[in-house]
């Protein structure tokens, strides 16, 4: 007979995470190392304004490699690490024709192929295929770029583009200064817990719950993902929709979309803000914001008005909840069939990888 899964497939039958998930480092290690089955965000099209060469630290830790993207002739994703002796070649996002280690002096073209390297005229066999940059796979969806796998790309793409595929994505401007990063003492899926439900809104966000009608906020799970869906109180911004849009006539102030596993995408009819889940330990998380936007009139409005203190009070509530899972006393729970569907379709997804 065959162990029973970790979640239960029936919402109303299962149990949360063992808290172990949250807690143990050898826990955290072995999911971390299957992380780089799944695609993660690397940058928007119009981030490659005066500079074609962007390093991507925030995934060293997730896909054990130090990547850059680099805009020549195509988007390319390439090794960030000199072929030499192992010297990081790009730190800082920059222009360049040609791409030079600053420790010898190695010299790679934008396709990745090594060009010139000095004092090594009598080494043998050099330069072979070896000495050129490792190129990985790029990922687009309409405008937006990822590296890593393609682990439930195309059904997160079809997704999107089903749903949201009206938006002019690829005309919307990085705004720098939306750009935000914090450190928070949790572990990366706590955060994640706390975002797949609206179940919170009205106890930790006030000005949030205000905004949004909170009983009819809808959770619908596709493979890889789960989106939410607010709708707006009556008089607060809206996105003004199409007929073509499967949501044409309802007042939607925001779609939440989490894919595995921890990209954030949230829509607004401002624009998109990108957030960045980067786990750095059991109990230390990097949450990176990108803003991107395609309205600017409507900046400051609705449910995406004021984003840093939702992101505050989100912060508290999930380091408090950290120290909690810690307890010796505390193992697991049950989850709510109505409004934690998205955190059990996000166990079931960490469970079953």
């Amino acid at each position: 007979m065959e162990d029973s899964p970790m979640i239960h497939p029936d919402i109303e039958k299962a149990r949360t995470l063992p808290s172990k998930y949250y807690t143990e480092s050898l826990v955290f290690e072995r999911i971390i190392s299957k992380l780089s089955k799944s695609f993660h965000f690397a940058a928007h099209i119009s981030q490659f304004g005066k500079n074609n060469i962007f390093p991507l630290p925030q995934l060293e830790n997730i896909l054990n490699e130090s990547l850059i993207l680099v805009k020549s002739d195509e988007i390319r994703c390439l090794s960030n690490v000199c072929t030499h002796r192992g010297m990081l070649i790009a730190t800082n996002p920059c222009s360049s024709k040609t791409l030079k280690c600053g420790y010898h002096g190695r010299t790679f073209g934008l396709d990745g192929c090594m060009k010139n390297m000095p004092e090594f005229e009598d080494v043998e066999d050099f330069p072979s295929q070896k000495d050129d940059l490792k190129e990985f796979q790029v990922m687009e969806w309409r405008g937006l770029h990822f590296v890593g796998g393609n682990k439930f790309f195309d059904s997160v793409s079809e997704e999107l583009e089903r749903r949201i595929g009206w938006i002019k994505l690829e005309q919307f401007r990085h705004d720098e200064s939306r750009h935000r990063d914090y450190e928070i003492k949790a572990n990366w899926a706590l955060y994640v817990d706390n975002y797949l439900e609206g179940f919170h809104i009205p106890f930790v966000h006030s000005d949030l719950h205000d905004v949004l009608d909170y009983d009819s906020y809808k959770t619908e799970l596709f493979e890889g993902g789960v989106l939410q869906i607010g709708i707006a109180n009556e008089g607060e911004e809206c996105f003004d929709l199409p007929e073509s849009s499967p949501d044409y006539g309802e007042n939607i102030a925001a779609y939440y979309y989490w894919i595995f596993p921890g990209l954030m995408l949230n829509f607004y009819p401002w624009g998109l803000s990108v957030n960045i889940v980067n786990p750095i330990s059991v109990n230390k998380t990097k949450i990176i914001y990108h803003g991107f936007v395609g309205n600017k009139s409507l900046l400051g409005k609705g449910a995406g008005g004021d984003l840093d203190k939702v992101e505050l009070e989100d912060q508290d509530i999930v380091e408090a909840t950290q120290r909690g899972v810690s307890s010796k006393s505390y193992d697991r729970g049950r989850y709510s069939p109505s409004k934690e569907k998205g955190v059990h379709h996000f166990h079931k997804i960490l469970t079953d990888s």
